[in-house]
């Protein structure tokens, strides 16, 4: 295989792997299974010496050390599914090469436009080539970028044999935007030290910081009756919720915070008269800010409990993931060998607190620290997705200098 960046990523996003939530199988969606054989298919083909995949469809891979020194393993993970949020399927890149600046109305659909002024990493972009979809659907490069970087450094590992490194562990998963993507991952089994997720933004930035999360479920419970004989007797959760959404804070939310401010978001809303429920995240980078968030939604269900006496409302925390912080710092070689990849190639690296999570949270949790790189992409979940492909390639130059830092740090066995 001496196919492009490029080449892997196209490739890749043809294949429908969005997730599920809510979902009773594992992965949630059994479409992810047809990327996930691909990709065992390919390392094999590229002579990676140890492949499997799992019935969880954890795919792992290792490229033994051909150096005689005391190198820690190191890990690259990226996962294969894409959000439930925008549909995944049928998707139709758009390749725009040497992008001239300005707005991209896309061709699919006119009224969905990648705009200048709301894409500052665009401006990096003027002068190469950039993808998009065509505007009916994301492009799915979170994270089928992150996989055709790592695709691409093992090609380039396996093509030049005598470039020296450490024990390669690749790991390839599910269902990450569902929050369930290292549910069954076998962090002994895989076997690496240290790890990197691929499944950053745009080029250069770095990330050892994400929110904490937890995710809330709100129930009410009406009572349904024909509305021409309701007065006294029909309870609308419908009103009951939405009573409930109208109190939540403005100016906690994602369209109204940046940076490390933290936000409550209702994001799935479904019911009818009898019965209603919302879904709603919490997000914080102090994980005791997530009681606040808590109180604070608390505070609204009891303003409108005696509003509607007869309505049962019901209000369920589950944790999701936690910061990576405080994991990262037991052990600083696993961030000053990323910031100084980064700059081998040419790069300023800048670290960014990700507003969201990575595989990476739960990972660095369970005792694995994995810091996050750069993909290229931007826009993630959104029909207004793009990635450009210079970025993609420097991320394949900071994975191979930072498989080459390890070994130059590293002593005799």
């Amino acid at each position: 295989m001496s196919d492009t960046v490029l080449d892997k990523f196209l490739r890749y996003a043809a294949i429908d792997t969005q997730s599920k939530e809510d979902s009773d199988s594992y992965p949630s969606t059994a479409k992810q299974f047809d990327l996930l054989k691909l990709l065992v298919k390919e390392l094999k083909e590229l002579g990676v010496p140890q492949v499997e995949i799992d019935e969880h469809g954890y795919v792992i891979a290792s490229l033994p050390a051909n150096v005689s020194l005391n190198v820690p393993a190191i890990g690259f993970v990226a996962h294969v599914d894409t959000s439930p949020e925008v549909s995944g399927a049928n998707v139709k890149p758009q390749i725009i090469k040497e992008y001239k600046g300005g707005d991209i109305t896309l061709p699919g659909d006119p009224n969905i436009v990648i705009r200048e002024s709301e894409n500052p990493a665009l401006k990096s972009a003027i002068g190469k080539t950039i993808v998009t979809s065509d505007g009916t659907t994301l492009l799915g490069a979170d994270d089928k970028a992150g996989i055709a970087i790592i695709m691409t450094a093992v090609q380039k590992l396996m093509a030049d044999p005598k470039t020296p490194h450490g024990e390669i562990k690749i790991g390839f998963t599910p269902d990450e935007e569902v929050g369930a993507g290292t549910k069954f991952f076998d962090i002994k089994k895989f076997g690496a030290q240290f790890a990197y997720t691929l499944d950053g933004d745009t080029t250069g930035e770095l990330n050892k910081e994400t929110f904490s999360a937890n995710s809330c479920l709100i129930t009410v419970h009406g009572r349904d009756i024909h509305p021409g004989s309701a007065k006294n007797i029909m309870v609308n959760s419908v009103r009951v919720i939405s009573e409930i959404i109208t109190r939540l804070p403005k100016d906690q939310a994602p369209e109204t915070t940046e940076g490390y401010e933290p936000y409550i978001h209702p994001y799935v809303l479904e019911g009818g008269v009898g019965k209603s429920t919302v879904k709603i995240l919490f997000r914080d980078f102090e994980t005791a800010g997530l009681d606040k968030l808590k109180i604070i939604v608390e505070k609204a269900v009891a303003e409108v409990q005696p509003l509607f006496p007869k309505a049962k409302i019901e209000v369920k925390i589950t944790e999701q993931y936690r910061n990576m912080k405080e994991g990262l710092e037991k052990d600083t070689r696993v961030v000053d060998y990323l910031h100084e990849a980064t700059k081998r190639s040419g790069l300023q690296p800048i670290w960014t607190p990700i507003r969201g999570g990575t595989d990476g949270s739960r990972l660095t949790a369970e005792g694995l620290p994995t810091p996050n790189i750069f993909t290229g992409g931007a826009n993630y979940h959104s029909r207004t997705e793009w990635l450009n492909v210079w970025g993609m390639e420097k991320a394949v130059d900071t994975m191979l200098n930072l498989i080459q830092i390890w070994v130059e740090k590293s002593k005799p066995v």
